[in-house]
């Protein structure tokens, strides 16, 4: 997965990087730094100490230790003043000099805490904003897993003030029971109509609404022939319903690939699915892809609402109101936002399930 976001200690995530907020000078510093040394033993510092002096906004790298990881990645951010005095693009400057570093060492997964956000005592909303903004812009040209690490008990409350009126637009749209968005009826009275429309095709049939034992006599007399030469009979038979099937999934795709001009790597790399999956999907006619992936691939190609539903039709798929998560996902494509660093960060602080990013199907 290009990007997760989770909920855990940074010192238990196993990658092959795990970024430390470390002090300017080869001291252990509060917070993160702590824990990390802690956690990787005696031979961290005497590895920092020969780096020496790092600036902030930069990065050095030092074996992981007795981590779950092969580096350190020790970036130096910015500590929060009053929003005026660079901060921000301070802290950006730590996060791409890490992602670069993560690259030169042939990363192929970095663990971020989310940096200054702790003892430096940046905002939590403007730390996450900036960290977003850096790993989308990284993954749009690199492959790599990053995984952002929250911690504490404020860990799903981070975008509070980030997403506008995210909050208050899905309680405005959410229909608790699943049958109103279905059916545009209340629960009670879709229940209704479905029962006397189960009552109306027994009394059809004949055969369902019989006693027991007239029902059984009448199965075993039944013929179904009539009925299916009836079925196949005329413009609306079965046969010419078959003959009107629409295009797949796949093919609808690979339309839509050549309507907006793009190459297809930048697509897939804006859905942050792999190339192989990619190329599974747009070679095989009838491949039947998951709803994340068909949302993952909308996001990509950067569709509008009308756009997205009919893409994910073609897979069997929809947006409904029914579903939290994919109200997450509407609101952010009627604002213009495709990004799914921003969508599955939106979707962990609301406690709903991620865009399954990466290689799955």
């Amino acid at each position: 997965m290009p990007f997760e976001i989770i909920r855990d200690d940074v010192t238990h995530v196993i990658a092959d990087a795990i970024v430390n907020t470390a002090n300017p000078n080869p001291v252990i510093g509060a917070g993160t730094d702590s824990a990390i040394h802690r956690a990787a033993g005696a031979g961290l510092l005497a590895a920092r100490e020969k780096i020496g002096k790092i600036p902030v906004g930069s990065a050095a790298e030092t074996p992981a230790f007795d981590l779950p990881a092969k580096y350190v990645l020790h970036t130096v951010s910015p500590a929060w003043v009053d929003g005026a005095h660079g901060e921000e693009a301070l802290l950006r400057q730590s996060y791409d000099a890490a992602l670069a570093l993560a690259d030169r060492l042939g990363c192929r997964s970095v663990a971020f805490p989310l940096l200054s956000s702790g003892s430096y005592g940046f905002p939590k909303d403007r730390a996450l904003s900036v960290a977003i903004g850096a790993f989308t812009e990284f993954l749009l040209t690199h492959e790599l897993r990053i995984i952002l690490v929250v911690f504490g008990k404020d860990s799903y409350s981070l975008a509070r003030g980030l997403f506008g009126d995210l909050r208050s637009f899905i309680n405005a749209q959410y229909v608790e029971e699943a049958e109103k968005a279905e059916y545009g009826a209340p629960y009670a009275e879709s229940i209704r109509r479905r029962r006397a429309q189960d009552t109306a095709f027994a009394q059809q049939t004949h055969i369902f609404a019989r006693p027991k034992a007239a029902r059984a006599e009448a199965e075993e007399t039944f013929d179904a022939a009539p009925c299916m030469q009836a079925i196949g009979a005329g413009a609306n038979g079965l046969e010419a319903i078959l003959e009107k099937t629409e295009s797949t999934f796949s093919e609808h795709l690979i339309d839509l690939l050549k309507e907006c001009g793009e190459k297809d790597s930048d697509v897939y790399r804006r859905a942050e699915i792999s190339r192989q999956l990619f190329n599974k999907i747009i070679n095989k006619k009838d491949y039947q892809p998951t709803k994340s992936t068909a949302i993952q691939l909308a996001l990509g190609l950067r569709l509008n609402l009308a756009e997205t539903q009919k893409l994910l039709e073609k897979a069997g798929f929809a947006l409904t109101r029914s579903s939290k998560a994919d109200l997450v996902v509407q609101y952010f494509i009627e604002h213009g936002e495709y990004s799914i660093v921003v969508i599955n960060t939106a979707l962990f602080d609301c406690g709903l399930p991620l865009l399954k990013t990466g290689s799955a199907s």
